[in-house]
């Protein structure tokens, strides 16, 4: 059995970009306006990786998770999120999935939040170095590294094209007709590589500037931008933000405005915010008091889309974690469709691919259960595990539609090309 770990956070002056810290080849960062956290460097003092078997993936990790923390001897003082012991995680959308959903908790992070910057250092207590490096702060920080040079990436249709998506549409439609179920989000992908040796840091950089009211995170080779949040829990607090019901922006002030009023107005867009928001307030009220969801949806602007957007606020009752509630949270509706188990029954019928950790959760958890947990969307993985080979890296896009009664195929279809410009735009 390993050591426990032994967790230092202090103060560190940082004048330079988060992604500066972080490992080219396999980025792991979680940035909003400039905030958030960064591993510095290659190196980790745990990863915990479950695949498909008789427990549910979320369980195995919770309870590693506890194991880790419980072992662990945290001095902390900043004490703001994401200071402290801290994990990423990416977990499948569907527990069939033959990805793994993992758990990182790297030696080193380096973050920022509210204009206070901090690096945390996390040992394992039988580490020999571990007195000579105690309190050493900022002058044994690591070096940031300029991002390498710019680089192009390639995309094409992959297994489920845009005719093929049409197709599997009208199938949902059929099945909505006959009440097997009310809404399921249908997903298409698009496969690519980029070059050998490439800086992975560019997309999210990309991403997050581009995108910058999105959570552009980047965990084992899972790259995106996401606008919705799962979940956020800090300090009893629990948040999300539940997105469902979009639109593309329009080409000038007038028709950008005529869009968001159809959105606001559409019975199908409407229907379908109706079905998400309800999915997540029931799975929050076992865990919480105190729940408020939003009188109605708002309209969110993206640079590229609306959305119909709503709220929700609790208080956490029970002392679950954040990735408990991540757990009780996935599938939404937004991203999987209802009834859940209809609707991923469906997903497996209509889609010829694997999801992955596409649609599924991403985020981190600290030693107190707090953390911040978006839905992977606007997303790519990519093949990190074969980036030191000399090819270059695969990588596969993902994005996806919600269909309830009344939706169009072609419709559904330009939303999802919509959907996928964050990524083509980023790689481009």
């Amino acid at each position: 059995m390993s050591a426990g770990l032994v967790v230092q956070t202090r103060e560190f002056d940082l004048a330079d970009d988060l992604l500066g810290y972080a490992d080219p080849a396999d980025p792991r960062a979680w940035l909003r306006r400039g905030d958030g956290i960064v591993a510095a460097g290659a190196d980790v003092a745990r990863v915990v990786r479950v695949s498909r078997g008789a427990e549910p993936r979320t369980a195995a990790l919770s309870r590693a998770w506890d194991e880790i923390r419980g072992s662990a001897r945290v001095d902390d003082g900043v004490r703001l999120p994401g200071t402290g012991l801290v994990a990423f995680a990416a977990l499948v959308f569907d527990e069939a999935s033959a990805a793994d959903s993992v758990l990182i908790v790297p030696r080193t992070v380096i973050g920022r939040h509210g204009g206070r910057t901090w690096i945390t250092r996390i040992r394992d207590a039988d580490d020999p170095g571990l007195d000579a490096d105690a309190d050493a702060g900022a002058a044994t920080a690591p070096a940031p590294t300029a991002l390498g040079p710019h680089w192009a990436g390639t995309l094409g249709p992959g297994a489920q094209t845009a005719q093929g998506y049409q197709a599997s549409v009208r199938a949902a439609l059929s099945a909505i007709a006959d009440a097997r179920y009310g809404k399921v989000v249908l997903a298409r992908d698009l496969v690519g590589t980029v070059p050998a040796g490439s800086d992975l840091r560019r997309l999210v950089r990309a991403l997050s500037t581009e995108y910058p009211d999105t959570w552009a995170f980047a965990v084992d080779g899972l790259i995106g931008a996401s606008p919705e949040t799962l979940v956020t829990a800090q300090d009893g607090v629990v948040t999300a933000r539940v997105l469902a019901g979009t639109t593309a922006r329009g080409a000038d002030a007038v028709t950008d405005a005529r869009a968001a009023a159809a959105l606001a107005d559409s019975p199908k867009d409407n229907d379908e915010h109706a079905f998400a928001v309800r999915s997540v307030v029931a799975s929050l009220a076992p865990h919480t008091t105190a729940l408020d969801a939003d009188g109605g949806p708002f309209i969110l602007e993206l640079p590229n889309l609306f959305h119909l957007a709503t709220d929700v606020r609790a208080r956490l009752s029970d002392g679950a974690s954040a990735l408990d509630l991540a757990a009780a949270l996935h599938p939404t509706a937004a991203v999987a469709g209802t009834p859940t188990d209809a609707a991923i029954a469906a997903i497996r019928e209509l889609e010829p691919f694997d999801r992955g950790r596409y649609a599924g959760p991403v985020g981190w958890i600290d030693a107190q259960g707090n953390g911040e947990w978006a839905i992977a969307l606007r997303c790519a993985q990519f093949d990190v595990a074969g980036s030191d080979r000399g090819a270059p890296i695969g990588l596969t896009a993902y994005a996806g539609a919600g269909i309830v009664a009344g939706s169009d195929p072609e419709a559904e279809m330009l939303e999802t090309r919509v959907k996928f410009r964050p990524i083509v735009d980023a790689l481009a």
